[in-house]
């Protein structure tokens, strides 16, 4: 009766506080500065301040300069200089990431904000709140090709929740108080505000709101009952149910409600990257990553699962494979905040609009009225089969001991980590899998990670974001040698902030995961992928003004993580990997979740299982490839036939398929 009690005060809490989601976190209108004349940059700087904003991130430049002159000013707001504006925005990210907070960037009009377009579209993707402020040439010569002007409202259009260009001051107080709301509010996402400078140097009355008044934004947030009643039936029904849970168990903070379901149902528990942390690791009922480099035991649990129950999750296609053949036998509950992405990919029985702190607890309280107890007993006992028989890594599947093991490097980090004091970063590339796989979490907002957009250069700025917002963590990035370097030089950020992240290099020097496909699937062509011109990070490191060590030993590996976590200040471990070393299981593109190559099967002697046949000879990589894809090509790379299936390739080319495929229809049974 507890927990129920619990979820009911969770489920009135939401929805009673819903109309005030959106309200500042400030101050708001009982701001000291308010009726105040100054101009309009001050003017910006007070509406951060009234929104209760402590830090911002951002690069200075001509058009933005009367912003930052009032920004000297300001004794509440700390500015975070970086050394490139997308850098600056990726702070702002992992900034918001780690907190729930909205970040805010700040740059110039030009390239300073076109420079912010691939952070704005990576928390896009990401649903994460972020105020990105522009500067803009002044209104007059707007559409002239003035000097360092840039349409960045245009540009942005298909990444951004919502945006605008000044007009007037009479509208800048609003405009700060309705992005702030949207940002936050609903699904969340980035708003951009141009600030033209003649806007920005002209005098003004401050007057800021508390409320918003937008007729046509009013997110959903309490889940419609009969909906709820219909779901309650399925979950009541089902025997094979799977809880999905996305990134909106973060962003909605329905981590305590999804415990809360899955325990009272007893339904397993499968999440995505952006749901990572959202269910304890340590959780019996968490099967941890699912989808292309998930266990194979959590996609055959999708696969053979009878009911899904989507939570905040969008069926990505990293998620389900091949979608026609994804969860074939399941019931669809999607449970959502934003209505267009249910129904989006997959079909759902019981659609459920609204936000997954209320709608679990309604869940929840739901099932304990109607007296349901959990009817899944043979399902876990099957699940857990798989578990012993699939795992993610046996060290007998090493047969190179001189070399470090990537899978053995994270699964040390996780063990020397507090799990409720730490929040680990990645890149994006094969480490960032490899973390996913193996560094445990026990919190939301302790595993951050670009996972719609895939940024490359995202994770290194983004911890430094986190570790700025959470100065009591231990904030670790997991990057690989390509990503890192696409954004290394806020190292000085770092440095010069006194902001003691660790950057934990996995160093194969190549691309890692595009290397993997080249080797899998385009007969080992690696085509612009080596990076054997690497710089030595530990010296570029010192030239920072940080620490560093380089390790290639295995026997190294543990104490040097313990000494670069004991570090007062940045540092930087460089571990250097076998380019070789392959993320596995690994669902091809275009087949099926349950087609797994790579996995694990102890039953067998702990060998990797169902790997990849060699292309027929007289196969382009091309063809290969694309055929799994949906198929273009037939033999040459012309292009010039019709299309051809991947069955009818691999049928005219003698390529055998996958043998997997049957053996998981054989163990589900």
């Amino acid at each position: 009766m507890t927990q129920t009690k619990t979820g009911r005060n969770a489920q009135q809490r939401q929805v009673g506080s819903a109309a005030l989601h959106g309200a500042p976190d400030g101050l708001g209108a009982e701001t000291p500065k308010q009726g105040m004349r100054m101009i309009g940059a001050e003017a910006v700087v007070a509406s951060l301040e009234a929104e209760g904003v402590d830090t911002v991130f951002g690069y200075p430049g001509g058009q933005a300069i009367k912003i930052y002159d009032a920004l000297y000013d300001s004794t509440l707001i700390r500015h975070i200089l970086a050394r490139h504006e997308q850098g600056a925005v990726h702070e702002a990210d992992g900034y918001a990431r780690a907190t729930g907070k909205v970040g805010v960037a700040i740059v110039t009009s030009g390239p300073g904000a076109t420079n912010t377009v691939t952070g704005i579209a990576t928390a896009y993707m990401d649903s994460v709140p972020l105020v990105v402020i522009t500067g803009q040439v002044p209104t007059g010569v707007i559409g002239t090709d003035s000097f360092q002007e840039s349409d960045i409202v245009g540009i942005t259009m298909p990444v951004v929740k919502h945006s605008y260009l000044l007009q007037s001051t009479d509208e800048l107080a609003s405009t700060f108080r309705e992005a702030f709301h949207i940002a936050k509010t609903g699904r969340p996402g980035p708003v951009l505000i141009d600030v033209p400078s003649d806007i920005a140097s002209a005098e003004m009355v401050f007057k800021y709101p508390d409320g918003v008044s937008l007729p046509s934004y009013r997110p959903t947030y309490k889940g419609n009952a009969k909906q709820i009643r219909a779901a309650v039936e399925d979950i009541v029904a089902a025997k094979r149910p799977v809880l999905y849970a996305g990134g909106g168990i973060v962003s909605s903070g329905a981590s305590e409600e999804l415990v809360a379901l899955a325990d009272a149902m007893q339904i397993p528990v499968v999440t995505t990257l952006m749901g990572k942390g959202g269910f304890p690791a340590s959780h019996p009922l968490n099967l941890g990553p699912v989808g292309m480099h998930g266990a194979k035991y959590s996609n055959l649990a999708m696969t053979e699962a009878d009911l899904i129950i989507a939570a905040g999750a969008r069926f990505s296609d990293r998620v389900t494979g091949k979608i026609s053949e994804f969860a074939p036998h399941a019931r669809i509950i999607h449970i959502d905040i934003d209505p267009a992405e249910i129904g989006k990919i997959r079909d759902a029985q019981v659609p459920i609009v609204g936000d997954l702190k209320g709608v679990l607890a309604s869940l929840v309280d739901a099932l304990d009225k109607r007296g349901a107890r959990p009817n899944t007993d043979e399902w876990l006992a099957l699940i857990n089969q798989w578990r012993e028989r699939f795992p993610f890594y046996h060290p007998n599947v090493g047969d190179e001991p001189d070399k470090i093991v990537p899978e053995m490097v994270l699964s040390t980090l996780s063990r020397l980590l507090d799990p409720e004091r730490s929040i680990v970063v990645t890149e994006v590339g094969q480490h960032q899998m490899w973390a996913a796989q193996f560094v445990d979490r026990e919190c939301p907002r302790t595993f951050l990670s670009s996972g719609g957009l895939g940024t490359m250069g995202f994770g290194f700025p983004a911890a430094i974001g986190a570790a700025v917002a959470c100065p009591d963590k231990q904030v670790v990035c997991v990057a690989g040698d390509g990503s890192f370097q696409m954004n290394s030089q806020e190292m000085a950020t770092a440095a010069i902030n006194r902001v003691p992240v660790k950057v934990l290099v996995m160093d194969n020097r190549c691309l890692g995961m595009v290397h993997q496909w080249q080797k899998l699937f385009y007969h080992e062509r690696y085509s612009s992928t080596l990076l054997d011109a690497n710089p030595d990070f530990v010296k570029l490191a010192d030239a920072y003004s940080w620490q560093a060590e380089r390790i290639s030993d295995p026997a190294e590996v543990e104490g040097a993580l313990a000494r670069m976590l004991a570090a007062d200040g940045p540092y930087l471990l460089d571990v250097v990997i076998d380019r070789d070393q392959n993320v596995y299981p690994m669902v091809a593109p275009g087949k099926a979740l349950n087609d797994v190559m790579g996995a694990i099967d102890v039953a067998v002697g702990a060998v990797r299982t169902d790997m990849p046949a060699a292309p027929a000879p007289d196969a382009s990589p091309c063809a290969h490839i694309d055929a799994q894809f949906g198929g273009r090509w037939k033999s040459d790379p012309t292009d010039e036939d019709e299309r051809m299936s991947a069955e009818e390739f691999e049928k005219a080319h003698g390529v055998a398929q996958s043998q997997g495929a049957g053996k998981d229809k054989e163990a589900a049974r």
